[in-house]
């Protein structure tokens, strides 16, 4: 049997042959498999494990505490992840020394450039934590859920605000243009319609902050986090950004105790040494049927641990985020734009009809709403003069008022 061990250092296998084993035997083979003290080890099926800062932190979680549990009866099996923290630090295996310099072989340019590339883990994010609007997270997820059942890839970018503790707040998700299928999400990005997107956005007092994007059912049967694709395509949108504060976001369904299955929401942010190898050119972005979809191939050898590879464990590109979640300004009930359903001015008057006991400001406080009127209006003075009405929920002007109505009832 094989269970997998996920610590800072990315994802690693631990063979058993008895799977009516306790956790104090469990300990013992982490210890003689990958050189963990039995006494530095915590272990727990929760993942908020890896986001613990300190030792009364690891406390919380007591799932594993007891040596003489069975992991069978933690419903732990063939593939399982657990989740491992340990203090200090252990050498992983390196390969035998090549001699270099001028007793041996002579370093060359790329050598040193190669022995500054070292990827490791990166302990700490960013940012702070990443907390989701619950209606524009339940928006999301109910789609690819609901209408898409998970069989094919869906993504959006985040919009919200930073504080300058490093808090990300999303509020709405825009859906751009897309195709997805099971493994490929290709994003066919509409520069017109961005800049609508980020003039409300400013008018709202807010900013693009991440990715999201949900994993399809056959990811459950694979033991990685993010594939190689996905973290291309992750690094790709993060270096784009320029900011420092980004979050990629990835929803996927997961089997529980019951066989049912669960939501899942988990966060990251790409680490300082990924965005830099994909600024420089490092990975190689044409990636054949036959590579494992785990590791990145980058284009000439990096340091990780004491080796030099080529291939590199995509868990090692990710620093986890803790998810929060809050009642943002906004609603999230008018329909969302480029779905499989055309909007139309029926929607329109329908959202209007529904919310008619509200004050007008209130009815137009949905992005997806801004972003439909936003094509019949002016980027430069209407959008911006809705959208801070809708910031400060003071009275839309009648001029305005009268003219959403009258395209409402153009339907």
């Amino acid at each position: 049997m094989m269970i997998r061990i996920r610590s800072r250092d990315g994802l690693e296998r631990v063979s058993i042959d008895n799977p009516n084993i306790t956790i104090s035997q469990f300990k013992t083979l982490i210890q003689n498999q990958l050189q963990i003290p039995i006494h530095n080890q915590t272990l727990s099926t929760n993942q908020n494990l890896l986001l613990a800062k300190s030792p009364p932190d690891l406390l919380q979680f007591t799932d594993m505490s007891n040596p003489s549990t069975l992991l069978s009866s933690l419903n732990i099996s063939h593939g399982s992840i657990i989740f491992l923290a340990y203090e200090g630090h252990r050498t992983i295996a390196g390969p035998a020394v090549h001699p270099a310099g001028s007793f041996g072989r002579k370093m060359t340019m790329d050598d040193l450039i190669a022995k500054q590339m070292r990827v490791g883990r990166q302990e700490n994010p960013h940012c702070d934590s990443v907390s989701f609007d619950r209606d524009c997270a339940n928006a999301f997820q109910h789609y690819v859920n609901e209408t898409l059942a998970f069989a094919v890839k869906r993504g959006g970018f985040m919009y919200g605000t930073v504080s300058e503790e490093g808090k990300v707040e999303v509020n709405f998700i825009y859906e751009l243009p897309q195709q997805g299928t099971e493994e490929i999400l290709m994003l066919l990005r509409d520069s017109d319609e961005e800049k609508i997107v980020d003039a409300i956005a400013a008018g709202l007092g807010m900013r693009r902050v991440g990715f999201i994007f949900n994993q399809t059912i056959m990811h459950d049967k694979k033991d990685y986090t993010l594939s190689n694709r996905e973290v291309l395509q992750a690094a790709e949108l993060h270096a784009e950004s320029e900011l420092k504060e980004w979050v990629t976001a990835v929803v996927k369904l997961e089997v529980n105790e019951d066989g049912g299955a669960d939501v899942h929401f988990e966060a990251f942010q790409m680490s300082d040494m990924c965005i830099r190898l994909f600024k420089e050119g490092w990975f190689e972005t044409e990636i054949g049927e036959d590579v494992d979809p785990k590791l990145s191939i980058m284009k000439k050898d990096v340091v990780v641990g004491s080796k030099d590879v080529k291939e590199v464990d995509n868990d090692f590109f990710l620093v986890v985020i803790k998810i929060l979640d809050h009642l943002g300004p906004l609603s999230t009930t008018f329909p969302i734009e480029n779905r499989i359903t055309q909007v139309t001015m029926r929607a329109l008057r329908s959202h209007l009809d529904r919310a008619k006991n509200l004050p007008f400001v209130k009815r137009i406080s949905d992005f997806h709403l801004l972003l439909f009127l936003a094509k019949f209006l002016d980027l430069n003075s209407d959008v911006p003069a809705l959208a801070e009405c809708v910031l400060t929920q003071t009275a839309v002007p009648e001029g305005y008022q009268l003219l959403i109505e009258s395209m409402a009832n153009t339907s």
